[in-house]
């Protein structure tokens, strides 16, 4: 089977999209997202362009991956500076990853009159850099920016630009469609071209492939590519990135591996890509696209009645492929089929059992889905929904009701406090606290009255919170589904509320962060 290496780039290009900004937590737990789905490469940023991609790497350093390789990203060299002191170069090989990956430019008119340097200096740049990584035992990545656009304007240098790293040692040539104008036809054509001109000096070098979609064509574009020998292809999860964003990696995947059999990912983790695709959406704080292809909620949904009644005998009538293949289901939009397989299988991968109770399950998260939550990226309260319906579950505590006052106080400051009633045991208890936000009174008033009881919960935090506004065109009558994501040492997991109030759907959410660790312990 033909192999094709998968880059990531939604870290960093992704990143890119107007309105987004990753805490290093969430690039964190994105990364842990792709290394289990099987991706060759994680790109993690630019270390020298802000503080918080540096401390991504050094986190990552400390961490193990299983499939992937993580790279720093940055440009050649300065053209009045030498390898040696150049800020930007020093700050990738402070990052110490395995793999560095380096633009550079491939366009006469942006060596001339961006870079304002000469061609031949260009080339200088290219060649420095890339040998003084890989004397330094990097893996190297080219990335020949506006490479199609610049072998438009003059294909040799363009050409030449490519064979310049090849030459000093880089692994991968990788050629960057950067406006995101180009036709799968001149993609094919220049791909065959820079193979031929790499063979013919004598190098093995992969040539990649990186297209954006400013012309609704980057994936074709990358498969333009792929069919003309490119073996590494860069992109994003769900396309995001700057303009119109970046190539989407997940039709891409599912393309090239289950229609022309190339082997991108484990296949057992294409069943992944349907979750990955909504719990990155919900990290980056984006509405899913329910239209999407492969992954979408709609995208082998069933509205018209001849389609329905066709599927319903023999479901390949009207789709491409069986949806369970990348972890989506059918629907049959006015009355649903399927589902329990998944619900089944999703608390067996739990460890826990729901004894012939699926469908019942199945409606109860169909009803809190129509009510706004969404379980993909909140496996902790999928979980605590599991435990709570398995026979003889006893719940460790119950939250009675709330309160919660904030006060603008005369020299300008906030004041937030929450009086909470809940049950733990049998015995009703009262408390209340003080807090910086009304959030945060509601969990240490809750805490006040739980660590007592049950003194693990002093090791859960709570470290981040995430608010998004479920049917946006309801103005504020809108609802806001709450996300919160709780750690305890090394253990993560996220819960969800959904409420008209703020507040309420902040205590919901709470209410499943603290209960599924003391879950957990009863059910060792």
């Amino acid at each position: 089977m033909r192999q094709l290496a998968i880059y990531d780039t939604t870290l960093r290009d992704g990143t890119q999209r107007e309105g987004i900004s990753l805490s290093v937590d969430d690039k964190i737990k994105i990364a842990l997202l792709l290394d289990e789905l099987g991706v060759g490469y994680i790109e993690g940023g630019w270390p020298g362009s802000n503080p918080k991609d540096a401390e991504f790497f050094r986190r990552a350093a400390q961490m193990r991956f299983s499939t992937s390789r993580i790279a720093a990203f940055g440009s050649t060299r300065h053209h009045k500076n030498t390898c040696a002191n150049d800020p930007n170069t020093q700050a990738l090989l402070a990052a110490e990853t395995p793999v560095v990956t380096l633009v550079g430019k491939s366009s006469v008119l942006h060596v001339e009159h961006v870079l304002e340097t000469t061609r031949e200096e260009n080339l200088r740049m290219i060649t420095d850099s890339v040998a003084y990584f890989v004397s330094h035992h990097r893996e190297v990545i080219y990335d020949a920016e506006h490479f199609f656009d610049g072998y438009t304007l003059d294909s040799d240098y363009a050409v030449m630009t490519v064979l310049a790293a090849a030459g000093a040692g880089a692994s991968t040539v990788v050629l960057c469609d950067t406006n995101g104008g180009s036709l799968p036809a001149s993609i094919a054509t220049a791909v065959i071209d820079v193979r031929s001109a790499l063979a013919h000096a004598g190098y093995a070098t992969v040539v990649g492939i990186h297209t954006h979609n400013d012309g609704a064509l980057a994936v074709a574009n990358a498969m333009a590519a792929v069919d003309a020998g490119a073996t590494h292809v860069q992109g994003t999860i769900n396309g995001i990135g700057e303009r119109c964003g970046n190539m989407d990696l997940i039709p891409l995947i599912a393309n090239v591996q289950l229609k022309l059999g190339y082997m991108c990912i484990p296949t057992v983790q294409l069943q992944r890509l349907a979750t990955l695709s909504y719990a990155v959406a919900e990290i980056v704080n984006l509405n899913p696209d329910h239209h999407a292809p492969y992954v979408g909620r709609s995208a082998f949904a069933h509205k018209g009645g001849i389609h329905a009644q066709a599927v319903a005998k023999f479901a390949e009538s009207y789709q491409h492929i069986d949806p369970a293949l990348v972890g989506n289901e059918m629907r049959i939009v006015v009355s649903e089929l399927s589902g329990r397989n998944n619900i089944k299988m999703r608390a067996e991968s739990l460890g826990l059992s729901i004894d012939g109770n699926e469908r019942g399950i199945l409606q109860r998260i169909k009803d809190l889905e129509q009510e706004g939550l969404q379980f993909e990226a909140a496996e902790g309260s999928f979980e605590m929904l599991i435990r709570r319906n398995s026979p003889g579950y006893v719940a460790p505590f119950t939250l009675l009701d709330f309160t919660v006052i904030v006060q603008a106080l005369a020299d300008g400051s906030m004041r937030a406090q929450a009086m909470v009633k809940l049950a733990v045991n049998g015995i009703e208890m009262h408390t209340a606290a003080e807090g910086d936000g009304p959030v945060n009174a509601l969990d240490l008033a809750i805490r006040k009255a739980l660590v007592p009881v049950y003194p693990e919960l002093a090791e859960v935090t709570l470290v981040d919170y995430k608010v998004r506004i479920v049917d946006e065109h309801l103005g504020t009558a809108a609802k806001p589904r709450v996300l919160i994501e709780s750690a305890r040492g090394d253990e993560r997991w996220s819960t969800v509320g959904c409420s008209a109030n703020i507040l309420e759907g902040s205590w919901h959410a709470l209410w499943d962060a603290l209960e599924l660790p003391l879950a957990r312990r009863q059910s060792r």
